[in-house]
C-alpha cells in the first residue's frame, strides 16, 4: 500500500463536526436540529417535532432497527449524501426501540441488554462515520456515577448502563444543555461545553467557550476557525 500523508488539520475538516448533546425532557434538543447549517436531515424516534413546525427539514421517522438501518443506507446513496448535517433526535429513543426488539427475542434479560449495547455501538459509529457529514446527536439526561472519581454527574442516558458510560467516548463534542432562569425570572438556555461537579460535557476542538448559544451554526463556525458572538456578546447585543 502506498503511504498518503495527510494534515491532521484536513483530516479533522474531512470528517465533519460529531456533536452529543444531553439534556432534560423539554430543554431544547430537538429544536437544536434547526440551527444547523446548510441543508440537515432529522432521523427521529420521537413524536415530538411540535417545536420545529415554522421550520421545513426533511424527516425521516424511525420506529424498527430496520428502519434505522434504511435510513442510513439512505444517507449512504448519492440522494442522501446531499444532507451536509444529520441530526438524530434521540439516540436515548432509538436504543429503547432496539431493547424492546431485543426482549422480545429473548428470556434472559442480560443477553438482550448484551445485545443492545453491541448493535447501539455498531450504529452509533456508523452515523458517527459518515463520510465529509456532521453529526449532531441528542440523548435523554440522568445523573450518572463517575466510575474514576465516584461523583455523581449529570450526563447522557441511555438503557443499560454500558450503554450510558459508552455514549461520550464516542465524540469530540459532549455538551450538556442547561436551561435556567436569571434573577428577573427569564429562562435563559445555553450549551455547556466542559465538566464540572454537576454536568458531563467536553470540548474536544478546544475552539469553545464554557458556555455557548445554543446554535449548531454557531458552534460550527468556531470549530472551523471563525469566531461568532459568544454568550456574553449576543446577551450584551440583545439588550442594547
Amino acid at each position: 500500500m502506498a503511504i498518503q500523508l495527510k494534515s491532521t488539520r484536513d483530516a479533522a475538516v474531512a470528517q465533519g463536526i460529531k456533536i452529543l448533546v444531553h439534556g432534560p425532557a423539554g430543554a431544547g434538543k430537538t429544536k437544536l436540529c434547526a440551527t444547523a447549517p446548510g441543508k440537515p436531515i432529522i432521523i427521529s424516534a420521537e413524536a415530538g417535532l411540535l417545536s420545529l413546525r415554522d421550520v421545513d427539514i426533511p424527516v425521516i421517522e424511525v420506529a424498527s432497527i430496520a428502519d434505522v438501518h434504511e435510513a442510513y443506507s439512505f444517507l449512504c446513496s448519492e440522494e442522501g449524501q446531499v444532507y451536509n448535517w444529520v441530526c438524530i433526535d434521540s439516540i436515548s429513543e432509538i436504543a429503547e426501540v432496539v431493547l424492546n426488539t431485543e426482549k422480545k427475542n429473548t428470556k434472559d434479560p442480560r443477553q438482550a441488554y448484551g445485545a443492545l449495547a453491541e448493535q447501539m455501538t455498531d450504529l452509533v459509529r456508523a452515523f458517527r462515520d459518515l463520510p465529509g457529514r456532521n453529526v449532531y446527536m441528542s440523548c435523554k439526561q440522568e445523573r450518572v456515577r463517575d466510575e474514576a472519581t465516584g461523583a455523581l454527574l449529570y450526563g447522557p442516558s441511555a438503557p443499560g448502563q454500558r450503554m450510558a458510560q459508552a455514549l461520550p467516548y464516542f465524540f469530540d463534542e459532549v455538551f450538556a444543555l442547561r436551561v435556567e432562569k436569571d434573577p428577573e425570572g427569564k429562562t435563559t438556555r445555553w450549551l455547556q461545553t466542559g465538566r464540572d461537579f454537576t454536568h458531563e460535557a467536553k470540548d474536544r476542538s478546544g475552539a469553545l467557550d464554557p458556555f455557548e448559544v445554543p446554535d449548531l451554526s454557531a458552534i460550527a463556525q468556531k470549530i472551523k476557525g471563525t469566531q461568532p458572538a459568544t454568550v456574553a456578546e449576543a446577551a450584551t447585543s440583545d439588550a442594547s
